[in-house]
């Protein structure tokens, strides 16, 4: 799932202009895209980042005048952003669709380990977050590698080596070479969307394009409609980005 990219010529920060998210500041991130034929504003969802792109030549000035214009659009997007969701003792971590319980004490191992409905550690407080995220992390490479190995014997393709990270701008992502790269947060949403974004990217050892017959082979390699997963992603993807965010934003 591999949204289009453009080549960014600058990017900075912009000191002048702030725009309020709760009880912090969000400055104004000003890029130059190559491939940009007008200005453009945005706000990421994802990290809360206020975005101002340009074109090549567009005047830098001009654009953040027309951002100040737009203030009240910018603070009502920023007002939308997912709550942040800290992992901490006693709430919850999503996990597969459902929401597992952190039950922590001091005097446990650090070791995490899951029982039931309830994620089970101990420990110094401190790097507790870290500790659920790494265990989450483990688990996603270890799902996702089980499954597209499965997805992909099903499809009669080869698939080299499957990793995780933590990218922004795409759910997974398939080299000609057979690697595939996903994002570890699917880990956290219902097991459908991580089943489907699967499927999507062994479907691109078959076609490594978008066409009717790379969609053709999705849906039959998933066996079902992949739309109700990138709706879903569409919909709730944002705010597993949030997950292990500290009150205050990303």
């Amino acid at each position: 799932m591999r949204p289009a990219t453009s080549k960014t010529i600058s990017s900075s920060v912009s000191s002048e202009l702030l725009f309020a998210h709760g009880d912090r500041l969000r400055p104004l991130i000003v890029r130059r895209i190559a491939s940009a034929r007008r200005m453009r504003l945005a706000v990421d969802p994802r990290d809360g980042s206020v975005k101002l792109t340009l074109p090549r030549r567009g005047s830098e000035r001009a654009g953040r005048e027309w951002a100040e214009t737009q203030r009240a659009w910018i603070e009502q997007q920023l007002s939308l952003i997912p709550v942040p969701r800290p992992i901490e003792p006693g709430g919850t971590v999503p996990y597969r669709g459902t929401a597992l319980q952190i039950d922590w004490s001091a005097d446990r191992s650090r070791t995490v380990r899951r029982d039931g409905d309830r994620l089970v550690l101990g420990g110094p407080i401190e790097g507790l977050s870290r500790r659920v995220v790494a265990w989450l992390k483990r688990e996603a490479l270890r799902q996702l590698d089980e499954e597209t190995r499965a997805v992909a014997a099903t499809a009669g393709v080869s698939v080299a080596r499957v990793a995780i990270g933590d990218p922004r701008a795409r759910w997974g992502s398939c080299s000609s070479r057979g690697d595939i790269r996903y994002a570890w947060r699917l880990i956290l949403a219902p097991p459908f969307v991580l089943s489907s974004t699967v499927a999507h990217e062994v479907a691109h050892r078959l076609h490594m394009d978008h066409s009717a017959a790379f969609r053709a082979a999705e849906a039959q390699l998933l066996g079902t409609d992949p739309e109700p997963a990138r709706r879903w992603l569409r919909e709730h993807g944002a705010s597993l980005y949030w997950v292990g965010a500290e009150e205050g934003g990303a």
